[in-house]
């Protein structure tokens, strides 16, 4: 059955097109959004959501989601979307950042030059028929100091353009290693000299709590007289109220701002005054921008639903085709370890331990981590996918280390899951053969070699006689047929495992009556989704 998505914002008849060729059913309702409760009405027979930033996707409207699977933003911005409420319905939520980069970028270096040359003011004043040469004195960019905040995408293509125009660019970001520094041309600098060098200063980082104010009265007083000021990123950067304290006082020469703390901004500090040019959040608002990012949803949704390469997503580690198509074994090895702990165990986890060896130490680890999570987790919370058990696990308070190491053993590769509660450690091995079936190779430090069947039963013993006729003599009685087994043990006469295939899920009075019989220390049925 072909997976459905609902467009409920504008988007382009293109983008629309191409999840029907990409054979995604798609009802394009681009007023919906706005109808909050026509759009909760209908959202349960969706996979998908793709929206711009009319529609609001609130915890109460994932809550009638009983299908979605991914939201997918057409743009940046997603404070439109409660993302923890999707992360805890297991909801991707996938935005796209690159798609307006260039425009963004071009319009924070429009709105340079225009605040530089005082551009706004002196058209309405020509426009007006006065000719007021004398009055709009501006100012050069060239060989002037470009102070950059967040060299990110957006960031690092201002500084291009700042360099190309001659500039001087020196850049505060954290992540900004030297290497990429020098590639791009610029000096990168802590906050503090950035405030004390720049002639201008431009922001490119996102509105968290680390960021919020960056630009607070404080730093602004840090600043060399005469600054201009440029804000394209989001509102709430800059201190609103003391940036208009500067701007009166004469030690902040200008500002252009596309962004504002709330908008739409009916109001703000900035409004009126002189050589403050404001813009109602047009950073990406151009034809080549809009369409970029319709088509890039529709891609990137497709690609989710229909082969699980997950792109941009912010509540997910991202997997490409490629990446989906290779790890498919694995990622289902990963949930199989984390289903048999899961089951195995009682009492509540303290820790969650993954060991890569070989080869897949150098596979898409956060999303094996997930698929490993996501295991455990369903032995309690059946509802619980890749997206929202390392959500459940935080909330749970649960440690969760994850070690790679080279080829050590006969295995080109392997994963090693190891569980730690108050009262034990438990471990599972596994690995994937090249008909790419998933194996289970060691449990409880005993080396086996088991497929993944739906309905198994686990038992543990102490090696004497007799246990697997016991065993088959009780499934028989009870009419469960055994399609295969599997046994491994220490030592002779030491602890001994054996794991048999069912064809059917077997009753708890079977159970019941294996653990009277005294010769087992542990009976456990177990189910596994071997889809």
């Amino acid at each position: 059955m072909a997976p459905r998505v609902l467009v409920s914002d504008e988007l382009s008849e293109t983008a629309v097109q191409i999840f029907r060729d990409r054979g995604v059913e798609v009802d394009y309702m681009p007023k919906l959004g706005k109808d909050k409760e026509k759009l909760a009405e209908i959202i349960g027979q969706y996979d998908g959501l793709a929206i711009r930033s009319a529609t609001k996707v609130t915890e109460k409207l994932l809550e009638a989601a009983t299908n979605l699977k991914v939201i997918g933003r057409a743009g940046i911005g997603v404070d439109n979307v409660d993302i923890p409420a999707a992360s805890r319905k297991g909801v991707i939520v996938m935005n796209t950042p690159f798609g307006n980069s260039i425009t963004t970028a071009e319009h924070a270096i429009a709105m340079m030059f225009a605040v530089a040359r005082q551009l706004p003011e002196a058209n309405v004043s020509t426009h007006a028929g006065k000719w007021e040469k004398s009055r709009f004195m501006g100012v050069e960019v060239f060989n002037k100091t470009l102070g950059v905040i967040g060299a990110g995408n957006i960031g690092g293509i201002v500084c291009n353009r700042a360099v190309g125009l001659h500039m001087k660019v020196v850049a505060y970001d954290p992540f900004l290693s030297e290497e990429r520094a020098k590639q791009l041309g610029v000096i990168k600098v802590e906050l503090d000299e950035l405030l004390a060098k720049a002639d201008f200063i431009t922001l490119h980082v996102p509105l968290t709590d680390k960021t919020r104010n960056i630009l607070s009265a404080e730093n602004i007083a840090k600043t060399k007289k005469g600054v201009r000021i440029i804000n394209c990123a989001r509102g709430g950067l800059v201190d609103e109220a003391a940036l208009a304290e500067a701007l009166k006082s004469g030690h902040v020469a200008g500002a252009a701002f596309d962004v504002f703390e709330v908008e739409p901004a009916t109001e703000s500090p900035l409004f009126g005054l002189p050589n403050v040019v404001v813009t109602p959040h047009l950073g990406a608002s151009t034809t080549e921008a809009q369409e970029n990012v319709a088509l890039q949803v529709a891609e990137q949704m497709s690609d989710y639903l229909l082969t699980g390469a997950v792109q941009n997503a912010l509540n997910m580690p991202s997997v490409t085709a490629e990446e989906a198509a290779v790890m498919g074994p694995w990622v289902k090895l990963a949930g199989h370890l984390g289903a048999f702990v899961g089951q195995m165990t009682d009492e509540p986890i303290k820790a969650i331990n993954v060991l890569y060896d070989g080869a897949v130490g150098e596979m898409n680890l956060a999303a094996l981590n997930c698929a490993t999570i996501a295991g455990i987790m369903k032995a309690t919370n059946p509802d619980v996918n890749l997206v929202s058990a390392p959500v459940v696990a935080k909330e749970r308070g649960i440690q969760i280390s994850t070690t790679t190491q080279e080829k050590s053993g006969s295995f080109d590769a392997y994963i090693k899951l190891t569980v730690v509660t108050d009262k034990r450690e438990r471990s599972v091995a596994g690995t994937c053969f090249s008909d790419g079936k998933p194996r289970f190779i060691q449990i409880k430090g005993i080396n086996i070699d088991a497929e993944v069947g739906r309905h198994m039963l686990y038992t543990t013993n102490e090696d004497v006689p007799g246990i697997i006729g016991l065993l088959g003599m009780t499934m028989g009685k009870n009419g469960v047929n055994i399609a295969n087994f599997t046994l491994g043990r220490t030592s002779v006469g030491q602890e001994a495992i054996a794991i048999l295939y069912l064809d059917q899920a077997i009753d708890p009075k079977v159970v019941e009556t294996l653990e009277s019989t005294g010769m087992f220390q542990q009976v456990k049925p177990l189910e596994f989704d071997v889809a």
